[in-house]
C-alpha cells in the first residue's frame, strides 16, 4: 500500500522494512524498545503530515486528543 503522498512512498517502504525486522525479531522475543526505528518514523511522519496539509486536510482534526476524554464516547457529529 502507497503512502497518502507519492513522496513519501520510499520513507514509508524503509520504515516498513525497519518495523518488519523489530517486530519479528525484538518485539516477539520481549525488546519492546522502540527506538530501532524511530528516525525513520519520525521522517515518514513529518513527510505524511505535509502531504496531508498539502491536501489541504485540517491537521487539527488529526492532533486531537480524544482517548481517555468523554468525547471518545460520543459518536461524530453527521457531516
Amino acid at each position: 500500500m502507497n503512502s497518502i503522498g507519492p513522496e513519501c512512498n520510499e520513507l514509508k517502504s524503509k520504515y516498513d522494512s525497519c518495523f518488519n525486522v523489530w517486530f519479528s525479531e525484538r518485539f516477539l522475543k520481549g525488546d519492546t524498545s522502540d527506538s530501532m526505528c524511530k528516525p525513520l518514523f519520525v521522517l515518514y511522519q513529518e513527510c505524511v503530515r505535509k502531504a496531508i496539509k498539502d491536501q489541504n486536510i485540517n491537521l487539527q482534526e488529526i492532533d486531537k486528543q480524544v482517548l481517555g476524554t468523554d468525547q471518545e464516547k460520543t459518536p461524530p457529529k453527521p457531516t
